[in-house]
């Protein structure tokens, strides 16, 4: 039976983590890299670094600070924000990525995917997605969920895969940090679309969430969140705990 992941999110803006509601208001939370060692430290599987306005600001990821980040941690680190070209994949993994994540960059230029999967291999290229409804159909948001594309978000995530990407991670704008629960509906077309490991994100409010997410999905791959484990609302081994006593497979 394969292992469930349980991964806390840094959504770094200014050098700080910051935290927001439908990815808007955002509130500063910590330092990433103080953020990132406790993570480390207290059981996650894996952390996710994203530079959330880098896209829309139309620059560079900050690597200094990526740097110290994967210095300090010990687990797999995926790191995301303005990739845009094969040269910034290179320049996030040479500063201790394992995997990264593309989204705006992928929209723009779909190809970025499959030459970063033939250069680097599937397992380190992740197709992260921003999803809302838009009248009743799932919309792809582009630059920090700022911008419809207007495009279908299935067949955007299997066009993606067919490319070469070895991960999705579907971000639920709907259910962005309203703590109601994970986008179950969502997630589940997903998955049913590719044969990638999926990683669910938006919507955490509780740990029990994470129990009724592997249990209604048994295909999903992972749980993500951010301000439930900022701010010490869940604690991973806690939540890990539960999982276990619901038969849920997790890495103690």
């Amino acid at each position: 039976m394969i292992t469930k992941r349980i991964i806390p999110c840094l959504d770094v803006r200014d050098g700080r983590v910051v935290k927001g509601t439908n990815f808007q208001n955002l509130n500063d939370v910590s330092s990433p890299v103080e953020l990132g060692e406790f993570y480390s430290q207290c059981g996650a599987d894996e952390l996710v670094f994203y530079d959330i306005t880098a896209s829309a600001e139309g620059r560079a990821l900050f690597t200094d600070i990526l740097k110290e980040v994967a210095s300090k941690i010990f687990i797999p680190l995926t790191v995301g924000g303005g990739i845009n070209t094969v040269e910034d994949f290179d320049r996030v993994l040479k500063c201790g990525a394992d995997k990264v994540s593309v989204n705006s960059g992928a929209i723009r230029n779909p190809d970025l995917i499959s030459q970063a999967a033939r250069l680097y291999g599937n397992q380190c290229v992740v197709i992260s997605c921003d999803i809302k409804r838009v009248d009743g159909v799932f919309h792809v948001f582009a630059k920090g969920g700022r911008e419809d594309t207007g495009m279908e978000a299935i067949s955007w995530i299997k066009r993606c895969v067919e490319m070469g990407a070895g991960e999705v991670v579907v971000n639920s704008i709907d259910t962005d940090g309203v703590k109601q629960g994970f986008d179950i509906e969502m997630l589940k077309a997903v998955c049913e679309a590719v044969n990638v490991p999926v990683i669910a994100s938006g919507g955490a409010g509780s740990a029990e969430d994470f129990v009724t997410l592997f249990n209604e999905i048994p295909d999903i791959d992972a749980g993500l969140a951010a301000s439930i484990f900022h701010f010490g609302e869940v604690q991973i081994k806690d939540l890990k705990k539960l999982l276990k006593e619901n038969n849920i497979n997790v890495r103690l």
